[in-house]
């Protein structure tokens, strides 16, 4: 299985995470959080590196023109032509130990958006959810947010405090995508080796992780039942996303943060962006609605 996976960018991320496919340019979006680079690749194409001055962490499609960047202070619109950033909606911008994390979009255009410690304080995080202009926070005392993603009908969404081993499902509203009822374990990855970090739900309902320490992604069917894992050439796998015209691959982001010189040696294509060639029926991340 090794042999489906290839490099799609050996651009070296002390922290790659975020990434999002562009259908409209053929192009993978993705970032450095730590070093605040947002990273632009075509499928067939040559890799651009926007400086950001802030970390960042992930990102969502406006319009054509426009795009909405989760950073440290806040939810900014980037201008696609210009690279000109301007703040929309701040979220914990006095509190500069923490910094946005894992955010993915729910398919009525609300944007789930993830924070946490810097230092990875436990419980110094949050979960916010960010509809046309109102922002509410659905859950605190979050350590390291991850693997927010939803079902394709907008009525499942799933989420993470990484520092806990367990995968998280709630009920979801698909008109305002508010979560409803109770959360409820998914999967309990406890005893599993490395960490359940960015996740994705193709149309199947199949969750597709990334596992961070574990040098894998795992396949989730809609029971939590583990359908397949899939070795990655880099031991923090940190988040997938679907590439392609038909969404019908996998590109997954890693990292070498936390790594000294003699474990970067023996893990050296820890920071790289691979694409993993098998068919998978994923589909486009919906565009976010800021008013």
């Amino acid at each position: 299985m090794m042999s489906a996976v290839s490099v799609f960018s050996d651009y070296i991320c002390q922290l790659g995470e975020g990434p999002s496919y562009d259908p409209a340019s053929d192009a993978l979006f993705w970032f450095d959080i730590v070093n605040g680079k947002l990273l632009e690749k075509p499928l067939t194409g040559a890799l651009k590196i926007h400086e950001l001055g802030q970390m960042a962490s992930a990102i969502a499609i406006i319009d054509d023109q426009r795009q909405l960047i989760a950073t440290e202070t806040g939810l900014f619109v980037r201008d696609v032509a210009t690279g000109a950033m301007t703040l929309h909606t701040s979220i914990e911008a006095d509190n500069p130990l923490t910094r946005s994390n894992d955010s993915r979009v729910h398919p009525c255009g609300a944007f789930w958006v993830g924070t946490m410690a810097k230092d990875e304080s436990k419980g110094a995080g949050s979960i916010y959810w960010f509809f046309r202009g109102e922002l509410r926070k659905l859950f605190s005392d979050i350590t390291v947010s991850n693997s927010i993603c939803f079902s394709q009908d907008g009525t499942i969404a799933y989420y993470t405090d990484t520092a806990t081993g367990l995968l998280m499902r709630v009920a979801c509203d698909p008109v305002t995508g508010l979560p409803v009822g109770e959360s409820k374990v998914f999967v309990d990855h406890r005893s599993s080796k490395g960490y359940v970090d960015g996740s994705v739900v193709d149309r199947d309902g199949v969750l597709w992780n990334a596992v961070w320490g574990g040098k894998a992604v795992k396949a989730y069917s809609p029971d939590g039942t583990l359908l397949r894992e899939i070795p990655m050439p880099a031991t923090q796998a940190s988040c997938p996303a679907f590439i392609g015209a038909k969404a019908d691959r996998l590109a997954v982001t890693s990292a070498w943060k936390g790594k000294d010189d003699k474990q970067r040696k023996l893990d050296p294509q820890a920071g790289m962006t691979f694409v993993i060639d098998i068919p998978v029926n994923g589909r486009f991340e919906p565009r976010v609605l800021i008013a």
